[in-house]
């Protein structure tokens, strides 16, 4: 059975290999290039801002996800290519939907199957802004609990 815990400095690898297969197979329309670039930024920029929790298959992480608990905004959520469709990423959602009354992210309007996916989780869309860095339009979607 899959658990979610606080993620420590040994999950940080993982995590960072989990973002850029992940992010590379879901944004084909955004150059490799790009995301490799952002591979530096993401481990000492980003993760330290925000608090990151992976999902554990057998203490193999399978994915995580970053909340930056201020905004109530869900920073990121990456699971595994190979285990993508396992419920992971909707038992990432339903752990912070425990912990948060909302919860706001961005999405490219292109990654079509994570913005089926976020609507699915009750998330909706309030607003659309072209994102500075790639030039492709984002979705702002939020969820509120009931």
């Amino acid at each position: 059975m899959a658990t979610i815990q606080k993620a420590e400095m040994q999950d940080i690898e993982s995590i960072l290999d989990i973002w850029l297969n992940a992010s590379l197979q879901a944004h084909g329309f955004i150059p490799a290039s790009y995301w490799e670039h952002q591979l530096i930024p993401m481990r000492d920029l980003y993760l330290p801002l925000a608090e990151n929790y992976v999902i554990k298959e057998n203490q193999t992480v399978a994915g995580f996800a970053s909340l930056l608990r201020s905004e109530s905004a869900l920073a990121a959520l990456f699971i595994a290519p190979h285990q993508q469709g396992l419920g992971y990423g909707t038992a990432l959602i339903d752990f912070f939907k425990q912990q948060c009354d909302e919860l706001h992210l961005n999405v490219y309007t292109e990654n079509t199957a994570a913005v089926n996916f976020y609507q699915q989780q009750g998330f909706k869309t309030i607003s659309q802004a072209m994102d500075q860095n790639t030039g492709h339009a984002e979705l702002s979607m939020t969820w509120s609990k009931p």
